[in-house]
């Protein structure tokens, strides 16, 4: 092996002791400044120093390792490939791919790949899962196929536990599964494992302060989404084919759009809930992401049309109905949207050569504020015994939001109920004889270093296009269907379809339809 260059021995030493004291100053000068310097591992490729320097601020440490092996290549003069073989202390082994170049008498790095220790897994998207966890139906319309349970659903044999240790801690084994769950393994699914959600999925950023945040799969650095991140995550990931999720305000359709992902959250009452740790019962709706659109039909077309007494048919009449090819863009959603995706949706619509008409729904507060009352009302009467019997068990984001609930009044949920009423209507009106089309978060992903302030504002502005179409119990689609420039690169946005209830299947189809319109791909 040709002897490594002291200085840069020396250069390479002072790296792995930075890597391993966690000193971020001297791990953003051992990489060269600049907008060309690559990092890259598992969860992805992050380019630019400033962007690499970022997901240091909140990965945290490394494990105690040592470096038993190191490889040298010269690539030019001042250039040079070192390859190293780190063993962890407790156990396994990971391999760091670096490109050095000596800049202005320094030995930088340019580029680097890190290839981690072999990992089980990752705490952060799983709370349990197998090769299958639980194996379904041997044969059927969705044989072959994976699911990540979001972690609020019962599964004979488990716990619910609800993004919190605490409440898994004190939960009992459930006797029966959720019929949503059945649903799926009987149609030959097989479950593949019980996915992280967001604290009693009340948030939807796809943070946790107890099992870390789940990566982004596909936008490195930026947050998942949630409260469905564990199942988004799975699903983005290739771990599985199909995330059960939960969506109230949002929590299939953002993650949805984060991921790149095809996310449906039903007809409000649709798809039984039963077995379902509640958040808000007058929002809750069962959803699925997948990230096709074949496979989000195979499974609406299963677990909504199929005979039973809890079919699509006999609650909401035919649903396999065409749906009008008419479109309507909520023209305050529009405005909701941050610059960069509203100029991406307006090229999207205008390349489309859709039928398409703007109209008025309303201010978007007066939507957001009563359904925020009224899922607070209802979130501490679900919750609250249990979280007055366990002071400081949830993070703290979550724990500010149940001190609101916690203040509403019978008084004030009685008026937000009947806030609620004409702008349901005047929804349910609207999407009689037209689909509303809008993006489905006001921009990408956030990174997952934005403060708190910053992530709290996205909530919002996220919150006031995602609730109007939950406040009236309608169905939406997200289809990734935009990309937008991010400071993270470029970044999936989803383009959302909300229809009349009971539509759902007719629904995916017609995001399908748009989807091979606009990509010219071949609609099934």
């Amino acid at each position: 092996m040709t002897e490594i260059p002291a200085d840069l021995r020396a250069a390479f030493d002072a790296y792995e002791a930075a890597i391993l004291a966690n000193d971020l100053d001297a791990l953003d000068a051992a990489f060269a400044p600049g907008a060309e310097t690559m990092r890259g591992d598992g969860a992805g490729l992050l380019v630019g120093h400033d962007t690499i320097s970022a997901f240091r601020g909140v990965r945290g440490g490394v494990p105690p390792r040592t470096i038993e092996r190191i490889e040298y290549r010269p690539l030019a003069d001042d250039v040079a490939l070192l390859v190293s073989v780190s063993r962890f202390r407790g156990g396994g082994t990971g391999l760091q791919t670096q490109v050095w170049e000596r800049l202005d008498g320094r030995w930088l790095i340019t580029a680097a790949h890190v290839t981690p220790r072999a990992q089980a897994l990752d705490r952060s998207v799983w709370r349990s899962v197998g090769d299958p966890l639980f194996q379904g139906a041997w044969e059927g319309p969705l044989e072959g196929l994976t699911v990540a349970v979001k972690d609020l659903f019962a599964i004979k044999g488990y716990r619910i536990g609800a993004g919190n240790p605490t409440y898994l801690d004190s939960a009992r084994a459930e006797t029966t599964t959720a019929p949503a769950v059945a649903d799926l393994l009987r149609g030959g699914a097989s479950l593949r494992g019980i996915a992280r959600t967001d604290e009693f999925a009340y948030s939807i950023a796809g943070d946790n302060a107890h099992y870390g945040t789940p990566p982004n799969g596909a936008l490195p650095g930026a947050l998942p989404g949630g409260s469905s991140s564990g199942p988004a995550t799975a699903v983005a990931t290739g771990q599985a084919d199909i995330g059960l999720a939960t969506d109230t305000a949002g929590s299939v359709r953002v993650p949805a759009s984060y991921q790149g992902l095809w996310g449906l959250r039903t007809t409000h009452g649709l798809v039984p809930r039963q077995g379902l740790l509640p958040l808000a019962q007058s929002f809750d709706a069962v959803g699925w992401l997948t990230r096709d659109g074949v496979t989000l039909q195979r499974v609406a077309d299963w677990c909504l049309s199929y005979d039973g007494s809890d079919s699509t048919e006999s609650v909401f009449g035919e649903s396999g109905t065409d749906l009008p090819w008419r479109f309507v863009i909520p023209a305050e959603a529009l405005d909701a949207a941050d610059a960069a995706t509203r100029a991406a949706f307006e090229a999207f619509v205008a390349a489309s050569a859709l039928p398409v008409e703007t109209a008025s729904i309303g201010d978007l507060d007066d939507y957001l504020v009563p359904f925020r009352t009224v899922q607070g009302a209802e979130a501490w009467r679900n919750n609250g015994d249990w979280l007055r019997s366990h002071p400081g068990a949830t993070g703290p984001a979550v724990a500010e939001r149940f001190r609101a609930a916690a203040a509403v009044t019978a008084a004030d949920e009685a008026a937000a109920r009947t806030a609620l009423a004409p702008l349901r209507a005047r929804l349910i009106d609207l999407v009689t004889d037209a689909v509303l089309i809008l993006p489905t978060a006001p921009g990408p992903a956030p990174a997952r270093t934005a403060g708190g302030a910053g992530i709290d504002a996205v909530r919002q502005a996220t919150l006031r296009l995602t609730t109007p179409a939950a406040a009236a119990g309608l169905p939406a689609l997200s289809v990734p269907l935009l990309t937008v420039a991010s400071p993270l690169g470029p970044a999936p946005v989803g383009v959302c379809l909300v229809a009349r209830a009971g539509t759902d299947i007719a629904l995916v189809r017609q995001g399908l339809a748009l989807h091979a319109l606009t990509t010219g791909t071949e609609a099934p």
